[in-house]
């Protein structure tokens, strides 16, 4: 669960739009579509940058999908995934959480088993595929111990840590250095971080004591400490994109700390999850939502035609797996309408493509 705890069906944007944001440099609104042009050159691997139109105005699509692992489904699951990406030539991005179900199955990043070592080689091929990695921190659950290797009893968990005022910048640099280190052990390496939602009663209980009387940001030792392992090299790129904060309309992408060449950015969906969620629900599954079988309406058709800067979808892997999902068939038919009748007006990109894009433009505008 990433989006909405399956209990208490508390939403990652009924929660987060609690929150006043207000750090960082807002951009989404006025970002020029002259940006279309870099963003054709930025993504080699995009049917849509292969054809682009002369000089019309691109939106750029991209997704996320939140809780990938090779438990729910397996890694032919994920192979599959891979392929439709790469074969249909679209960019987005998927978690890579090396302690999911670390009870049962141990950490992913020592591998113990031939379907675990099969799905490491998998992801050794996701980013040239057209897909980043976001790391949706260690466990998606509790705070993991990186010197006993386990979850110590009663401990915080990820999400809500990351709200916590006291927390150190020392203290959150380590323990995302420590995931870092954990997936090079594997050979992957992180591109981008997700926030591990949860609706539990104990994290709600400690986010409305959070919230009481201030507003509930992330605590900024958080953004300074991905800068500074950017700085180090330990993410992929330059820019590290995030999937934290903000809403469908109310939270643009966001600077959330940056010197130089290297930035950190909230880059958060425009769009709802009608692919399952992570209940893969039927109930919750639509095409249509996202664009009409005849392309006249929905929410990237919106996007596309008010020649938006992007529009960024995001599921579950509960729901968009091509195994067990729910939503799959309804993915695949979003992107062949999409191919269908938008190819010539938008570019497919990875969130770190996207971000490497915003930064550059924004280092030659001086900003």
């Amino acid at each position: 669960m990433s989006a909405r705890d399956s209990k208490q069906g508390l939403s990652r944007r009924e929660f987060l739009l609690k929150a006043a944001v207000t750090s960082g440099a807002a951009w989404g609104a006025t970002v020029s579509p002259v940006w279309a042009a870099d963003a054709v050159a930025a993504q080699p691997q995009s049917r849509a940058s292969r054809t682009p139109g002369d000089s019309a105005a691109k939106t750029v699509l991209s997704f996320y999908v939140d809780d990938t692992n090779p438990y729910i489904a397996g890694v032919e699951a994920f192979k599959m995934f891979l392929d439709f990406v790469v074969g249909e030539g679209i960019a987005g991005e998927s978690s890579v959480i090396l302690g999911y179900g670390w009870e049962e199955h141990g950490l992913l990043s020592r591998p113990k088993t031939d379907e675990q070592r099969a799905y490491i080689e998998q992801l050794h091929r996701a980013y040239e595929c057209g897909i980043d990695s976001h790391m949706e921190l260690m466990t998606h659950g509790g705070l993991f111990d990186f010197g006993t290797g386990r979850v110590p009893d009663a401990a915080q968990h990820e999400g809500v840590w990351l709200y916590e005022p006291a927390v150190s910048l020392e203290a959150y640099e380590s323990y995302f250095g420590h995931i870092i280190e954990e997936g090079e052990k594997i050979g992957v390496r992180f591109t981008g971080v997700t926030w591990p939602g949860c609706g539990c009663a104990i994290c709600q209980k400690r986010n409305a004591e959070l919230y009481r009387g201030h507003p509930l940001d992330v605590n900024p030792n958080v953004w300074k400490a991905f800068l500074n392992l950017a700085k180090r090299g330990k993410f992929r790129g330059r820019t590290v994109p995030c999937f934290v904060l903000g809403g469908p309309e109310e939270h643009p992408l966001k600077l959330m700390a940056g010197e130089g060449e290297f930035g950190v950015y909230d880059l958060y969906p425009n769009a709802d999850d009608h692919l399952g969620i992570w209940e893969n629900d039927p109930a919750r599954v639509s095409a249509d939502y996202y664009i009409t079988a005849d392309g006249a309406s929905g929410r990237i058709v919106e996007k596309v035609r008010v020649g938006a800067p992007r529009c960024v979808l995001y599921g579950h892997w509960q729901g968009v797996n091509p195994v067990k999902g729910v939503g799959w068939e309804a993915f695949k038919q979003v992107v062949h309408r999409v191919q269908k009748h938008y190819a010539d007006r938008v570019v497919w990109m990875r969130p770190s493509a996207l971000t490497d894009l915003y930064n550059r433009q924004a280092g030659d505008k001086g900003v």
